[in-house]
């Protein structure tokens, strides 16, 4: 094993824009939906809560991820809010830690209206997709909010420059 001084697959030509992006932080949101046919999720941090009558969650997708299409399938989704101790769960629906399994096996999740919901998760929205729409490398879901609980947020799980920090 070789221990390297930087980061091991920082790309040699950074994308300004996503450089610019990840300077903004902010809170790590799990993105889940399903049913008994076939259920997905995925680690978001490029998501806003637009207030209104229904407000709205706008959340940035891969558009070739297994949410973007399960979402489209069933037309709703849980935003969850994830905190410090869920950051393995995180790396693991992002793609970038290991799995056995699957993620949905890391932890205990609960069969909402909207989708699977992670137990531990305090703070949580169940919405219904009202739209996609390709922008730039992204599919934005605009998800229309149908229940929201919030609950403590003693250490929430903060993203900034592509690590998590606590705040």
């Amino acid at each position: 094993m070789t221990i390297h001084s930087g980061h091991p697959f920082l790309d040699p030509e950074p994308d300004p824009v996503r450089r610019f992006r990840g300077r903004l932080g902010g809170v790590v949101a799990l993105v889940t939906s399903g049913d008994s046919a076939s259920r997905a999720g995925l680690t978001v941090s490029s998501l806003m809560v637009a207030n209104g009558e229904p407000a709205r969650v706008l959340a940035l997708v891969d558009p070739d991820s297994d949410l973007a299409e399960v979402v489209e399938r069933t037309g709703r989704a849980v935003v969850q809010l994830l905190s410090w101790p869920h950051r393995d769960l995180a790396e693991a629906f992002a793609g970038t830690a290991p799995a056995p399994g699957g993620p949905f096996r890391m932890a205990a999740f609960e069969d909402t209206s909207w989708g699977p919901r992670l137990a531990g998760a305090s703070t949580w929205a169940g919405a219904v997709r009202e739209s996609a729409a390709e922008v730039g490398w992204s599919r934005l879901l605009t998800l229309a909010i149908e229940e929201v609980v919030v609950g403590e947020d003693d250490q929430p799980l903060v993203h900034r420059r592509g690590r998590y920090v606590r705040p």
